[in-house]
């Protein structure tokens, strides 16, 4: 019994000495890892989003700089941060900014879009005095509506409200004051809502506030003064010469008054954050995509080619003509890929044709502003206040 014991283990024993000589000479005949430069399906998996049919992969980020360490590249952000961050500017409009923000890392592109958000300070309605209000529309919900009308004006010549004392720096007071007619002969100018000899109902909108450059006209029945204390008239500053306050849009509506109705309030307007209240927010919204990539692998042609463009509902594709009556599919407009993945889900006619990808590090970065500020100068605004918080940051760690 024990002579056959022994056999089976020395077998086992030649078994694994064998397997482990099979291994060694298959490490050895590897090629030696690239020092400095990474192997291309790993450079890939870093930079690229692959974007299969049922899923993404490689979504991860590797941003610390021992990432690849073993293989001698120095993967730290500084060093490509400074080297490779780029903006580029597409398209600039009024009121909307595209621009691609290149050699940037998630987190960071993440940054300036919480900070356009919630962190760029704008003018709104905060304190609104009622004097008369005999509208359908409750008291609050008038002035939340007053509060959510955009303000065009620009808040860096202002400063935040402190101790509730409202000034000629930092406060700036509207007056509303709009009444419908009973039934009877028209007086004044028509309006809207009004018939020619008699006034069934107005609209009360945003242009019927009127700014009051020397401050509020109310006064307080305890000292007789009033709710500011203007020491001068913001229309005699320079700041608002070229540049009068008042909603950025006049055609927003307010309210809606029937005969007899009226409303007179003064609206008071102060410095703020969107991360106090989103009536400060001066983008509606920003976001961030990060850029397509649209790769053909294998040609496309002839009625393939045509199911291919007709099947893309955002015409990233175009035919081509090769000659011979032949045609194929080309890629025309990559950046208008929404990865839908709808050209791809066709099975391997296709998914073995077409490589859907994203770009790790180029983002597509749009600012719709609410007309409070330019978009580029929100974008502007938005850098100076990271700024700010990397040195206050690089302070506290010194």
């Amino acid at each position: 019994m024990s002579s056959g014991n022994e056999d089976t283990t020395s077998s086992s024993e030649s078994e694994q000495s064998d397997s482990a000589n099979d291994t060694l000479d298959f490490i050895e005949k590897l090629s030696d890892v690239p020092m400095g430069k990474l192997p291309p399906h790993i450079d890939f998996q870093r930079t690229r989003v692959d974007c299969k049919a049922d899923a993404p992969i490689h979504t991860d980020t590797f941003q610390y700089s021992g990432a690849y360490a073993s293989m001698g590249v120095d993967n730290s952000l500084l060093d490509s941060f400074s080297s490779k961050f780029r903006v580029e500017v597409i398209r600039l409009e009024k009121d909307e900014m595209e621009f691609d923000m290149i050699g940037i890392d998630p987190a960071i592109a993440n940054a300036f879009r919480r900070i356009l958000i919630a962190e760029v300070p704008t003018m709104a309605i905060e304190r609104v005095l009622i004097a008369n209000n005999t509208s359908v529309i409750q008291d609050e919900v008038l002035s939340h509506r007053l509060g959510l009308i955009p303000i065009k004006a620009d808040p860096r010549l202002f400063e935040f409200t402190e101790n509730n004392t409202a000034n000629e720096k930092n406060t700036i007071v509207f007056g509303l004051k709009v009444r419908c007619e009973k039934q009877g002969k028209r007086k004044g100018p028509k309006r809207e809502g009004q018939e020619q000899d008699g006034q069934t109902r107005i609209t009360v909108k945003s242009k019927d506030l009127v700014w009051l450059p020397n401050g509020s006209n109310f006064t307080l029945e305890s000292d007789g003064s009033t709710y500011t204390s203007f020491s001068c008239s913001q229309d005699s500053m320079p700041e608002f010469a070229t540049n009068p306050v008042g909603p950025t849009d006049g055609d927003i509506t307010i309210a809606r008054l029937g005969p007899g109705q009226e409303i007179e309030l003064e609206a008071l307007a102060v410095k703020g954050i969107g991360k106090t209240h989103a009536k400060w927010s001066p983008v509606a919204p920003a976001w961030y995509r990060m850029l397509p990539e649209v790769i053909v692998l294998k040609d496309i042609e002839d009625e393939m080619a045509e199911k291919l463009v007709a099947t893309c509902p955002v015409k990233v594709f175009d035919i081509e003509d090769i000659g011979n009556g032949k045609k194929k599919a080309t890629v025309a407009r990559a950046r208008k890929c929404t990865l839908c993945r709808e050209c791809i889900r066709e099975g391997k006619g296709w998914d073995d044709s077409l490589s859907l990808r994203r770009v790790k590090d180029h983002f597509i970065f749009t600012i719709e502003s609410t007309g409070v500020l330019p978009p580029e100068v929100l974008f502007t605004e938005a850098v100076k206040i990271l700024q700010d918080k990397c040195e206050r940051a690089i302070n506290d760690i010194c």
